[in-house]
């Protein structure tokens, strides 16, 4: 027998909209970000952005999708013994 929300509780389970429209009404804001938040993880992150722009495609290892990754990734861990772990 299958069990829903409703077989325990006396409502419906509310959606994720209903939460946030409440928590805005409530000023509960434990689940927004500060401007000054993003801010500054964006001041952690620019610069890594910056440089790879400025770098084309230099140092980039493409790989294919779904696949283990660059070889390079191998490369680094076989210069201190490691190893990846296989996919699957």
């Amino acid at each position: 027998m299958k069990f829903r929300y409703k077989d325990y509780f006396k409502a419906e389970p509310s959606t994720g909209y209903e939460t946030l429209i409440y928590d805005c009404m409530i000023g509960d804001n434990l689940l927004f970000q500060r401007a000054d938040s993003v801010e500054a993880g964006w001041q952690a992150v620019q610069p890594f952005i910056d440089a790879w722009k400025s770098a084309g495609g230099r140092g980039l290892q493409p790989y294919k999708a779904g696949s283990e990754g660059p070889e390079a990734a191998n490369a680094l861990l076989t210069r201190d013994g490691r190893s990846w772990r296989k996919l699957g």
